[in-house]
């Protein structure tokens, strides 16, 4: 027994009996467990040490930090989550689908690249900043490295807080997460579309206004984007002027 164990070090008691068994011995599988419970007991059976498994080394983010406790969400632009999504829609083609969606009114901007970079990435901060009625004041994403370098230095150039997940945790990105989910959905299975990033662009560009002016949503009692940001302001006295939707 001991000698099968110490060869076979990782085979437990019913893999054991069948190897005694191969040799003329037979025993009961808990006989067998009881006799390797004794040999440990006993110090004469050692057993190996479970490897640890090397930890990636966390490298210093120049300006992102986990979000604050104490920080909320309670005006539009106060948190936009951004995430991206591969599309694989015909063998051999990949694209990078953006969403920047604002967790308070749900507006959404999205963008299409044949890669997420993080040029690309700084390029889609562009457009996000551009098409969204309202200051942006954080922006929360993952710690893909499209979001790092060149991504991570625009938002300190403009003053945008960014906030990064801890690892593995893409829950508490959930509301984007469920906009990628509305947008695959309802745009990209549903329309006739031609699969290229310049193609595709003026057909998302038209979904994303259908989808901020006149898709109801529930999470907002059935108003669109436009209509919550609208009462937004309306309720808002005193408060700085912002462009108005067009």
């Amino acid at each position: 027994m001991l000698r099968l164990r110490e060869q076979y070090p990782r085979w437990g008691k019913d893999k054991l009996v069948v190897l005694l068994r191969r040799e003329g011995v037979v025993l009961s599988t808990s006989m067998v467990g009881r006799i390797l419970g004794h040999l440990k007991d006993s110090g004469q059976l050692v057993e190996p040490l479970p490897e640890r498994r090397r930890r990636k080394r966390s490298f210093a983010r120049p300006y992102a930090i986990r979000k604050p406790k104490g920080y909320l969400a309670r005006e539009p632009g106060d948190i936009v989550e951004v995430d991206t999504v591969d599309l694989r829609p015909l063998p051999g083609v990949i694209l990078k689908h953006f969403t920047g969606r604002d967790i308070v009114s749900r507006w959404d901007v999205l963008g299409i690249y044949g890669r997420a970079t993080a040029n690309t990435a700084s390029q889609y901060l562009d457009e996000l900043e551009a098409r969204t009625p309202f200051p942006i004041r954080a922006i929360q994403v993952d710690g893909g490295s499209e979001f790092k370098a060149e991504f991570e230095a625009a938002c300190q150039k403009r003053g945008i807080r960014l906030f990064v997940l801890p690892p593995s945790s893409p829950k508490l990105n959930g509301c984007v997460e469920r906009g990628n989910r509305t947008h695959r959905e309802e745009f990209y299975e549903v329309y006739d579309l031609e699969w290229t990033a310049r193609q595709l662009r003026p057909d998302l560009l038209k979904w994303e206004t259908i989808y901020n002016t006149v898709r109801p949503h529930q999470s907002l009692a059935y108003l669109t984007p436009q209509e919550y940001i609208t009462q937004w302001r309306s309720q808002r006295p005193g408060k700085e002027v912002v462009p108005s939707i067009t």
